[in-house]
């Protein structure tokens, strides 16, 4: 039985929430504990795991091992770089040349990086490619046709969130996590024996392989995360590297990062004309 719409004028949803907040994470109850996913972070959580098994913990509600925080430590190294060329970090660097205070800066840098093209959005695109991929696999198709699906003419290359590089071919962020997957003991599931098998086939039909968006979405999939999941996590992977851009910043003048000359600007617009007179009538 459909449930009946409430009507226009009522309020009674908004009046339970109405000075009250509601919340089922946790909370501190002063003088006892402060509970975290019914755990006492003080006697549970502190000295006893890692911070990635509570930044999980917080996204999820639930605890993982002490091994996947290992792989998500590892990832986070891998995806912060301290290269001001990068989008992300020239937002830091900017803020460290302005002088701001680092938690502007590094949250300005994340920020940047909250883009669809790269830096942790892509991953729930990723996420949600290789989820319906491996359905589509287990009804009956093959890598090949999930490929052909993507592309939008029969001559054109696919476009797949996960494949593929703007800059240079292959990805060494990849060949990287492989060895830490590995060296960690983790069995390749479902989702990236697909990524793989999709990756063989853009690869010899257009020269394109996985990137690390690619690998990160169907390794987190097999560990049973959903896309949304998934992005949290990664919500502040160039974290590291927009700190070390706002530090070296701090180290040069003031607005010496990446200085124009106004002749540098390819200025389009009206000529320079006069301001009109305030006419005091």
């Amino acid at each position: 039985m459909n449930k009946q719409k409430p009507k226009k004028d009522d309020v009674s949803f908004w009046d339970q929430h109405r000075g009250v907040i509601n919340a089922r994470k946790g909370g501190w109850v002063p003088g006892e504990a402060i509970y975290n996913q019914g755990y006492s972070m003080m006697e549970d959580l502190v000295g006893k795991v890692s911070f990635f098994q509570v930044l999980v913990l917080n996204i999820t509600g639930r605890m993982i091992d002490r091994k996947f925080a290992e792989w998500i430590d590892n990832i986070y190294i891998c995806m912060s770089w301290p290269d001001s060329r990068i989008w992300c970090n020239q937002v830091s660097t900017l803020a460290g040349t302005m002088r701001t205070t680092p938690v502007a800066a590094v949250c300005a840098g994340i920020l940047a990086a909250d883009s669809p093209m790269y830096g942790s959005a892509p991953v729930l695109a990723g996420s949600q490619f290789i989820r319906e991929a491996l359905i589509k696999k287990q009804k009956g198709m093959t890598a090949e046709e999930i490929v052909k699906e993507q592309q939008r003419r029969p001559s054109s290359p696919p476009v797949i969130t996960g494949y593929a590089r703007p800059v240079a071919k292959g990805d060494e962020r990849v060949i990287a996590m492989k060895m830490v997957t590995e060296k960690l003991g983790f069995e390749i599931g479902d989702h990236l024996k697909l990524g793989f098998e999709i990756e063989r086939v853009l690869e010899s039909q257009f020269d394109e392989t996985m990137n690390i968006c690619g690998y990160v979405s169907a390794f987190f999939a097999d560990q049973g995360f959903s896309p949304h999941e998934c992005y949290q996590v990664f919500t502040a992977v160039v974290y590291g590297g927009t700190h070390a851009c706002y530090a070296e910043a701090l180290e040069q003048p003031p607005g010496s990062f990446f200085p124009l000359r106004c002749e540098d600007i390819d200025y389009q617009g009206k000529p320079p004309r006069p301001v009109p007179e305030h006419d005091e009538d």
